[in-house]
């Protein structure tokens, strides 16, 4: 744990990427296997489960602090991160241990189950016995909120720089679903095992969005567009006669969707297909929040399946007769694509094709793309034509052009602090619509996002100076202020009080030349669903 502790230490005290790759190459070279392995979980997110909730750590960290609740819960909402709170105010260890890593997370593993009087005995012996640093990633991995400024790339490459592997290879080993408590680090890193590469899926390559002038681009007749679809990105793999369905989310999702198995038998062996899962009610694409009653369902019964349909629109092939083709211009790839559709669509009712389109100037484009909501996407995916199928997200080749955002007018009506280097200021907002009378501001969103940090600070001291009541770390605020919020969705929602969901909500502007009755309604807000 010391030596863990001290890597996140040394990551923390930079922002260098170099330097953190060569603090965790060193690392890799040094850590036992065990730890090593352990490690490589933590930072591709595959973190043990919470074993105590948040409510009673703060609880005893607090009663070991010898300070009263109120008082770490403003400490807490200051400092913004509730390990770094608790290693701050536990009093500095009585004695040291040298458990390793892998013991305190086997200990975690083991710790959910028991009694709350067994966890709080817990807690408190191993705060007691750690210093700084290693109370807080402690605490971090009893939380399960592990971050630390370390993507999963970033870690690859360092472990390629510790084991003379290729990037790419070690990103395609660490991909699927294998259990840190039970894999070494030769099964996972140093061996090559031919079962596991059965169900693998390959790393997604990722496109960056554009936020200036798709021309920009140059040559439109070097790029191939397709609708941007707005679903589950998944990889299904048919190999040896069994098929494989994988989330982007690095999930085996083959039992949610058994209209897949259709697939199974007709695909040749050895094809694996990029694509987005889409809810298809009534033979037509249906909207993200129909897919959510999918994603949710542990059991996918008969009249789920007859209501809510799915389809997989495919975009790409990376595997071709057990050949890996994501070197091959994606160009070529798709016609390969084409080709299969052509060959085995009419078998397989769930297998649809994502159209490619060729444009020779850019404002045939945008017009293509001015059509994006009528069919339910979200924009364009531009994609070089001599491309690659990279890993991870890479500027240049894949560009995605989504459709302008949806926006309304909202009057600010609650706030809360944020979080990091904001949690001494309120900067997360709700906000609210007026009812048909416009007698009641109604909640319907809420944002953190899209202010400059001086308008931040300008709001907060409003927020500060103005507040009603307080809930906790919520105030309620006087109505005088609107927001132009944008969101790249809306459907009718039977959870939500204003009875619509909106998806990725941010401010977009303050509207301060506005006043809270020019704010829009939320019959305004409900004319934007689509038909």
């Amino acid at each position: 744990m010391k030596d863990f502790a001290q890597l996140v230490k040394t990551i923390d005290s930079t922002n260098k990427t170099n330097r953190k790759v060569e603090a965790l190459s060193d690392y890799f070279l040094k850590a036992t296997d065990s730890d090593k392995v352990w490690t490589i979980a933590i930072l591709s997110h595959r973190r043990p489960p919470r074993p105590v909730n948040s409510t009673l750590i703060r609880h005893y960290a607090s009663e070991l602090a010898d300070i009263p609740l109120w008082l770490f819960e403003e400490s807490y909402h200051i400092v913004g991160d509730l390990a770094e709170t608790i290693a701050l105010v536990v009093p500095e260890k009585v004695k040291s241990t040298e458990k390793s890593l892998t013991q305190y997370l086997q200990e975690i593993l083991k710790l959910k189950p028991k009694s709350e009087e067994e966890k709080k005995d817990y807690l408190i012996e191993n705060w007691g016995q750690l210093n700084y640093y290693e109370r807080f990633v402690f605490t971090k991995l009893i939380t399960g909120g592990f971050r630390i400024g370390v993507s999963q790339k970033l870690m690859t490459r360092a472990l390629s720089k510790a084991t003379n592997i290729d990037e790419d290879i070690l990103a395609f080993k660490l991909m699927g679903n294998w259990d840190p408590s039970k894999i070494s680090y030769t099964e996972l890193i140093l061996e090559e095992n031919e079962a596991d590469y059965l169900s693998k899926p390959y790393p997604f390559y990722l496109a960056y969005a554009i936020e200036d002038e798709a021309s920009e681009l140059g040559n439109p007749d070097d790029w191939i567009a397709e609708h941007k679809w707005d679903g589950i990105r998944s990889q299904l793999i048919v190999r040896k006669g069994q098929l494989f369905v994988w989330s982007r989310g690095e999930e085996l999702v083959t039992d949610k969707y058994p209209e897949f198995e259709a697939f199974t038998d007709v695909l040749p062996d050895g094809t694996v297909l990029d694509g987005e899962i889409l809810p298809y009610p009534g033979e037509s694409i249906g909207d993200f929040k129909d897919l959510q009653t999918r994603i949710g369902r542990k059991n996918v019964t008969k009249a789920l399946l007859n209501k809510l349909p799915v389809i997989l629109k495919a975009y790409d092939i990376l595997e071709h007769k057990g050949e890996d083709i994501r070197s091959t211009p994606f160009e070529e790839r798709r016609e390969l694509l084409d080709d299969l559709f052509e060959q085995y669509a009419s078998k397989i009712k769930p297998f649809h094709l994502s159209e490619t389109m060729r444009f020779s100037s850019w404002e045939e484009m945008a017009k293509e793309r001015e059509k994006a909501r009528d069919i339910k996407s979200e924009g364009l995916m531009i994609k070089k034509a001599d491309s690659s199928y990279g890993v991870g997200r890479k500027k240049g080749d894949w560009w995605k052009w989504k459709s302008d955002p949806f926006s309304i007018d909202a009057v600010l009506t609650y706030a809360m602090r944020g979080h990091g280097r904001r949690s001494n200021l309120f900067t997360d907002y709700t906000f609210a619509l007026w009812n048909e009378d416009k007698s009641e501001l109604v909640t319907f969103a809420k944002a953190y996002s899209g202010l400059t940090d001086k308008e931040f600070k300008k709001v907060d001291a409003w927020i500060k100076k103005n507040t009603i009541e307080r809930f906790g770390p919520v105030r309620s605020v006087e109505h005088e202020h609107v927001f132009e919020i944008a969101f790249e969705g809306i459907a009718e929602s039977k959870r939500h009080k204003s009875g619509v969901a909106t998806r990725f909500p941010r401010i977009l502007r303050w509207r301060q030349d506005k006043k809270i009755e020019d704010a829009n309604t939320l019959e305004d807000l409900k004319a934007l669903i689509p038909e």
